[in-house]
């Protein structure tokens, strides 16, 4: 970038910045969301809380269904898992 081009983007520093900023959160909630390893880690909280009695048999299959849901929804672009 050339001293002129630096001058003249100046002003636009804090939106390329904030755009930034923006950008790494999404990835991060696009991996606890879809990451496979964060999603079986969840997978066993939801079962450890369910023997602890502290899910009911309804929530924790509500809280399972979800979280295989996003599971399977990793294999292809348009969701679910290619074959």
């Amino acid at each position: 970038m050339g001293l002129f081009t630096g001058l003249a983007t100046l002003p636009l520093a804090p939106v390329r910045g904030v755009v930034w900023v923006a950008e790494r959160l999404h990835d991060e909630a696009h991996r606890q969301l879809y990451d496979p390893e964060v999603i079986k880690q969840r997978l066993e909280e939801v079962a450890e809380a369910r023997e602890n009695g502290e899910l009911t048999e309804e929530e924790a299959a509500r809280e399972e269904g979800e979280l295989v849901r996003r599971l399977m929804s990793q294999g292809a672009p348009g969701g679910g898992l290619e074959v």
